[in-house]
Order: C-alpha cells, then structure tokens, then sequence
C-alpha cells in the first residue's frame, strides 16, 4: 500500500511539473502563433489570395444607437485589387485593419451623405491611409455637395496631430503631401440620370439619388465590375430611384429599421419619461425603410441576394432577427442576410456565385 501511495504521489508530481511546464510555455506558444498570424496580416499583398471579381464587406453594420457589436455604417468594396470604402462610420476603420483590408490600399472613399454616422471616422480613415502606406497624394473621397466642407473640417481638426506625426517618424514615413482627403464633389439630381463618379478598365461606379429628406442630396452607390455588381442604398426611405438602379444586381446592400422594434423603444422610452429619446424615435421612421418594405423593393429591381446593415434598432441576440426581419424572405423569396460586422461576400468574375464568410475572424488565434 505504502508503494502505491508514493507511486501515485510521483505520478501527480509528475503532471504538476507537466502543468506548470504548459503554463510558463504558454507564453512562448503565444508569441509563435502571434508571429504566424502578423506575417499574414503584414503580408505585402494581404489580398492576394481573393481571385479576381467583386468583394464586399461590412467594416461596419451599426447605426447612431450605441450597439456594442456594431460599428458605424461602412461598406468595403474590393475590385479586382481595387479597394474602396463606402461611407466611414465610427469604429469602421479598426474594422478595415483587423480584416485586413489595409487603408493603405484604398483607392478612394466614396459617401453617401453627410450625417455623422456615416462619417464619424472619416478623420482615422485618412490618417491610416497616409499613415500607414507613406501616402504621396490624399486619399480621393467623392460624395454629395458640402464634401469640401466635411473634409476641410477633419483636416483641420487633424493639424496639430499631422505635425506631431511628421515630427516624430519624418517625412519619408508621412509625406507631407499625402494628409488628408482629396474632394470630388458631384450633384445626383432627382430629376436626372444616374452619375458616373468613377471609372477604370473593367469598373463603373454610379450615383443616385434616394430618398431621405430633410437631407438634401443623399445618394447610393452601384459598383459594376467585370459582370458582377452591388448597389449600396446608403440612408433611404423607400426609393423608386434605388429600385431602378438595383435592376439585375447581384447583391443589395440595404438599410434596414424594422418599426415593430423601434415601437417597443418608443414606448419604453415615454414610460420612462424620455421624452427627448421618444420624439427621435418616431422621427425616424419617416426616412428609413422597413425590412419588408426594402424585400419588395429588391424583388421588383431582380436583386439575386439581400444583405442588411445600418441595422435599427440594435440587435443584442439573433433572436431578434427575426422580428426584425418579418415577412421579408417571403416577399423576396431569395437569400436574405441580416448583417454583422466582418462579413464580406466573395463575387468571382465570370460566375453566379456569392461566397460568404467573416473577415473578423482572421485576427483571432
């Protein structure tokens, strides 16, 4: 007995070495896997491995109530090895880098409009891609008129930060020359035709006016590359132009506030004696679109798959996507995605197909 007794001692002190061998190894295993996943997110070209077509990602699926899974509105769209930003959002741009799409890379930001929550990180968004690529020239950023206004004001908010910067890593890392956004302001008449910001070998991008008074001039955007498109709404209400520009899409990219939850916010809120928060609420139901009201919509325009952001109100469990939802995937009878940050649909040039997946989780190990 005496003998089993110390073999099982020796046995145990055995596995607490062993433990406590994994324990203070942990740290090496650590710093290993943290090197592994840096060289794929270093990588000189981190979009390597996406074949040619259209991708399209949610840098950002959130609206202006706080959601703490949900960043501000942003849509990226990669072009073959074109990449572009629609819209910029608070909390989007950590979301480009952590699914490596670098800001670096971006060829140019395009917005829908000028209320904050679609440009609340606007400024993060230019420094990155000066910042972080040695940038030569500002990032090219074309949207509605009252673009220069919203652009100077960053800039300017941004100085005393530029100089620090040149100051500390020298103009050879932030060129002086490469701060800031550069300008392309447009008008989208509602009584006119749809407006081409944007065209290179293979890519057209188009303008159009929606519908989201008292903002005056707010529009989407449709991408075409290679017989593969998106239409992103940007904020709407229901819109006749949106619909004639989705004609055919492959993908539709659209705002989504379901009344039947925002009625339950309202309602709570007056209880509460909100009332600041109760009149918003109801407010905004004139210059949304309902989820049902959108899958019509997308049904009439031929639209193949349907992914909402701009998600209102938020969603703490996917058990409310279904309220939130509604009839809306028996009005459409296609694919239809409620969406969450990080995710991005693969579109290969010379297919149908509509490849999902979630780049946030690229940075997880």
């Amino acid at each position: 007995m005496r003998k089993l007794w110390i073999g099982l001692g020796a046995a145990a002190a055995v596995a607490l070495l062993g433990l406590g061998g994994a324990w203070l190894f942990r740290e090496r295993l650590a710093e290993a896997t943290m090197r592994q996943a840096y060289k794929q997110i270093l990588a000189s070209d981190p979009l390597a491995q996406l074949p040619d077509g259209l991708h399209v990602g949610l840098c950002g699926s959130g609206a202006p109530m706080a959601d703490p899974g949900r960043a501000g509105p942003c849509v990226v769209v990669l072009a073959g090895k074109d990449l572009f930003v629609v819209d910029s959002g608070s909390g989007s741009t950590r979301n480009l880098l952590i699914m490596n799409l670098p800001p670096p890379r971006l060829q140019a930001a395009f917005i829908t409009h000028y209320h904050s929550d679609h440009i609340g990180d606007l400024g993060e968004l230019m420094l990155q891609h000066w910042a972080g690529g040695a940038a030569k020239a500002p990032l090219p950023i074309y949207g509605p008129q009252g673009l220069d206004q919203v652009v100077q004001g960053f800039e300017t908010a941004y100085t005393l930060d530029r100089g620090y910067r040149i100051a500390h890593h020298g103009e050879s890392v932030v060129p002086p020359s490469g701060f800031g956004g550069a300008p392309h302001p447009f008008t989208a008449d509602p009584n006119g035709p749809d407006v081409l910001v944007l065209e290179k070998p293979g890519l057209k991008v188009w303008a159009f006016p929606v519908q989201h008074h008292p903002v005056e001039g707010a529009v989407g955007y449709r991408f075409d590359y290679k017989g593969r498109s998106v239409v992103i709404s940007g904020d709407t209400g229901p819109s006749e132009r949106l619909v004639r520009a989705a004609k055919g899409v492959d993908l539709l990219v659209h705002e989504g506030l379901a009344p039947n939850l925002v009625a339950v916010q309202r309602e709570v809120a007056m209880e509460g004696g909100r009332s600041n928060y109760a009149h918003i609420f109801h407010d905004i139901l004139s210059y949304h679109t309902a989820p049902e009201v959108a899958a019509r919509e997308a049904k009439e325009a031929g639209a193949r798959e349907v992914l909402f952001y701009h998600i209102i109100p938020p969603l703490p469990t996917r058990a409310l996507e279904g309220p939130f939802l509604g009839r809306s995937r028996a009005i459409f009878g296609g694919p239809i995605k409620v969406g969450h940050d990080g995710d991005f649909a693969s579109l290969p040039a010379g297919s149908k197909e509509i490849r999902w997946s979630n780049r946030l989780n690229l940075f997880k190990f």
